[in-house]
């Protein structure tokens, strides 16, 4: 919706609330409601249709496959170390031109053990150490910086993968594809979210969908502008163009060290894309609430562009996520009174959020979670809402913790 024709909308409800007239004024708010659903709903779905979906290739050739250093950074990561690392095995990417090496990030867990006995079994797999984190770096840019340093010297790529990340053989055939196919530096991969526990299936759906009403994926995956957007959880890097930009040692204090140094690739004339990995990738990134909320409490402020604007958007989401009950009810009650309009008004709200809900229905079924969830998305927005607040409070304070470290 044109922004003029929102202020036009807005105009009329003052003008009618300045009236009195009461049955107006819900038939102006049920149809600025379903104005602005549709409005959210249609740039929803044009985001998704701007995130190109890997296509699925044949695997390469022995003397045309680049080599390739998968770079595994992991701290305490015994739940999921061995089926990320399987699973790399597994790739029908030429044997002789893949090497996986997991850096230890000082890990309190049985990750290194884990990592170890499947070295004995598989000489492609290397495990190193992390030295102590020097002041000022985060971990995972640490870890990640040191494994580059590491990589195989006739690598010509590097590709660096989160430990709580599984691909299908294919993943790197098709990854290494698409990237020289679009004479890529960067080709970031976003995987297909494995959902379990109530926690993940009440908030990463709603989080998703609000990235997709305010991310402008026609603007960041443009080739002209400086900005870009990236997730570390798979990034297949040129290594000429990795070392060119200072690698993760430009980024070291980042907390969102991805979309950071994706930036600094792009400012540096440099292409950078994202993708739509599902076909090929999976990931489950929390297990609960215990890790949920530090993971979205150490992220939002930085991927919602800041203190302000992500508590003006939580308001903003809470809000709307409650008007598709409230507005309804509102109507309901002027029907009730024998308001004249009220009923128009109501079928319109009843409309409106009927659409709302069948996003987030929708969003279910693409999540492979129960479609009882789709029911519960003002409760998501709410907690969601307030896991923004706590990123605005920490920020503030000046102190970030995760994996029982505390960022200054």
């Amino acid at each position: 919706m044109a922004s003029g024709t929102r202020g036009r909308l807005i105009g009329c409800l003052f003008i009618a609330a300045g009236r009195g007239d009461g049955s107006t004024v819900e038939l102006l708010f049920s149809l600025a409601w379903l104005a602005v659903v549709s409005w959210l709903i249609g740039r929803a779905v044009n985001q998704r249709g701007l995130l190109p979906r890997i296509a699925p290739t044949s695997p390469h050739r022995q003397e045309d496959a680049p080599h390739v250093t998968v770079i595994v950074p992991a701290r305490d990561e015994a739940a999921n170390i061995a089926r990320c690392l399987n699973s790399m095995l597994s790739q029908d990417y030429p044997a002789g031109h893949l090497n996986i090496l997991v850096v230890d990030d000082h890990s309190a867990d049985q990750t290194a053990a884990i990592v170890r006995r499947i070295v004995t079994h598989d000489s492609r797999v290397s495990l190193m150490s992390s030295p102590p984190l020097p002041p000022r770096w985060t971990g995972k840019s640490h870890a990640c910086w040191i494994g580059a340093r590491a990589a195989a010297p006739e690598s010509g790529w590097l590709c660096f993968v989160d430990a709580d990340v599984w691909g299908a053989p294919n993943l790197i055939s098709n990854a290494m594809h698409a990237a020289l196919a679009q004479k890529l530096d960067l080709l970031s991969l976003a995987p297909r979210q494995e959902l379990q526990s109530f926690a993940e299936r009440l908030i990463l759906p709603c989080g998703l969908i609000l990235l997709s009403f305010i991310q402008n994926l026609r603007r960041v995956q443009g080739e002209s502008t400086s900005d870009a957007t990236a997730t570390g959880q798979f990034m297949l890097i040129r290594r000429d163009s990795y070392e060119a930009v200072g690698g993760h040692a430009a980024v070291c204090r980042a907390i969102c060290e991805d979309l950071e140094f994706a930036r600094r690739l792009k400012q540096s004339n440099r292409s950078v894309l994202l993708m739509d990995g599902a076909p090929v990738i999976s990931t489950r990134m929390y297990t609960g609430w215990r890790t949920l909320w530090p993971g979205f409490a150490k992220n939002l402020v930085e991927t919602l562009g800041g203190p302000a604007a992500t508590l003006t958007l939580a308001a903003v989401a809470v809000i709307l996520a409650w008007a598709a009950i409230v507005v309804p009810l509102m109507d309901l009650a002027g029907a009730a009174q024998g308001l004249q309009g009220a009923s128009a008004a109501l079928i319109i709200a009843l409309i409106g959020s009927a659409a709302a809900l069948g996003l987030h229905i929708a969003a279910t079924f693409y999540f492979r979670i129960p479609c009882w969830y789709g029911l519960l998305f003002p409760l998501g927005y709410t907690v969601g809402a307030m896991m923004a607040i706590d990123s605005v409070c920490r920020r503030l304070r000046g102190r970030v913790s995760w994996k029982g470290r505390i960022y200054s």
